[in-house]
């Protein structure tokens, strides 16, 4: 079990310091399209789709290291207050009682929405030029999966963790 919980931290790191890469490629696109749009006054066709194509895959594959990290936004006027304990609970409490059934109706709303997309070969219709749409739904599909392990990894380590706050 602790290979396993283990194996989803590694995971998680690893795309998540992979995904940080993205923001070069949004970067050089992003100076492409201006380049092309305001200095030749010829923008392209495809530029802004395969921003935001990027962009989303860099999210989507983030969510994961971001929860890892505790970087995700909570309310720590309420939180900060609390005991370790009560830290604990209210982590275990809204788990089951937020994150479990969100995170469940998004990864299988995410697998359904990726297996159509590859079932039909779904291609974007912003342009003429129709790229696939199929890779990103694949992409946002495994973000929010690593994103839900993630989340149980943290839930587990908060049911067996150590038991007090010196000890993590």
């Amino acid at each position: 079990m602790n290979k396993m919980l283990k194996s989803i931290d590694l995971i998680n790191e690893h795309v998540g310091l992979s995904t940080r890469w993205f923001i070069f490629v949004l970067i050089a696109l992003g100076n492409l399209e201006v380049i092309q749009r305001y200095v030749f006054n010829h923008p392209t066709n495809w530029g802004p789709e395969l921003l935001i194509m990027t962009g989303a895959a860099m999210y989507a594959l983030s969510w994961g290291y971001v929860h890892k990290h505790e970087g995700h936004v909570r309310v720590d006027v309420v939180y900060s207050k609390l005991s370790f304990r009560g830290r604990r609970v209210t982590d275990i409490v809204c788990f089951l009682l937020f994150f479990l059934p969100s995170m469940g109706l998004l990864v299988q709303g995410s697998f359904l929405w990726m297996v159509h997309s590859w079932d039909i070969r779904e291609a974007s219709t912003w342009t003429y030029l129709y790229p696939p749409l199929y890779p990103l739904r694949t992409l946002v599909f495994v973000g929010i999966l690593l994103f839900a392990l993630q989340g149980i990894r943290i839930f587990i380590k908060d049911l067996i963790g150590p038991r007090s706050e010196s000890s993590d």
